[in-house]
């Protein structure tokens, strides 16, 4: 295909695509192929029109050539008849005919030349199409691999984004949630300490420590009764009721 060839098949592949929405490289291909099919197919029909045209003055030059010997035996007869008027013709159509058998086998041997041509041109162009048909299925190939890989990889950056997302938000919910189990550590360890107030019962903390106290006095006080009676072996009377 010549320089001006593969600019117009260029034009055209990205006029084609431009006409479907977009270009892809492989309607492009797939459109080059096309036309290098087209293009084997019309040096084949031209090389059927040769080889048709060949027979055909094959046909014509056999047709002549037979009647070479009908005007010589024709020739003859008129002489041995005494008509040499009818000889002349007869060879004048004889010579006549060899005329065109000459310009015939010329035309023969040149539709020969021309089909050997036409053969050679299509083999080198059969030769040409399949080496492009193996390079654009491996264009095509690697082009499918490379989208595919694109696309994985979009799809494995808007999966890191959203991760990234997730990520930041698992990260607040822990920070809250070691910042209110911090609080309710700080709070227990307040209420244990007495630092706040108990709000149920209205004492504050030296209330309670008092309370205590009095409490534990209490209790001292009675069982120090207890083995005060228990030494002297006395029993205290119950009262009425006890």
């Amino acid at each position: 295909m010549s320089l001006f060839g593969q600019m117009m098949t260029i034009i055209r592949a990205k006029i084609s695509a431009l006409l479907s929405g977009a270009e892809n490289p492989e309607e492009t291909l797939e459109y080059a192929y096309q036309r290098q099919i087209e293009l084997l197919q019309k040096v084949r029909m031209n090389m059927v029109n040769v080889v048709a045209s060949k027979r055909r003055l094959e046909a014509q030059l056999a047709s002549l050539e037979n009647q070479l010997a009908r005007l010589d035996d024709q020739a003859r007869q008129a002489l041995q008849a005494g008509r040499e008027d009818l000889a002349r013709l007869a060879l004048e159509r004889k010579v006549f005919a060899q005329q065109q058998i000459s310009a015939l086998e010329a035309q023969v041997q040149a539709q020969t030349e021309q089909q050997n041509r036409l053969i050679e041109a299509e083999q080198r162009l059969r030769q040409k199409v399949e080496a492009f048909r193996t390079r654009k299925e491996i264009i095509k190939a690697q082009y499918s691999a490379a989208e595919a890989q694109a696309r994985i990889n979009e799809a494995i950056t808007g999966l890191s984004e959203e991760l990234a997302d997730v990520g930041l938000a698992i990260e607040r919910a822990e920070e809250k949630t070691a910042r209110l189990k911090a609080r309710a550590e700080a709070i227990d360890e307040l209420v244990a300490a007495g630092a706040l107030p108990d709000y149920l019962t209205g004492r504050d903390v030296i209330d309670r420590e008092l309370g205590q106290a009095q409490l534990q006095a209490g209790v001292e006080a009675e069982l120090a009764r207890l083995k005060t009676e228990l030494q002297s072996g006395q029993r205290p009377a119950l009262k009425e009721g006890e």
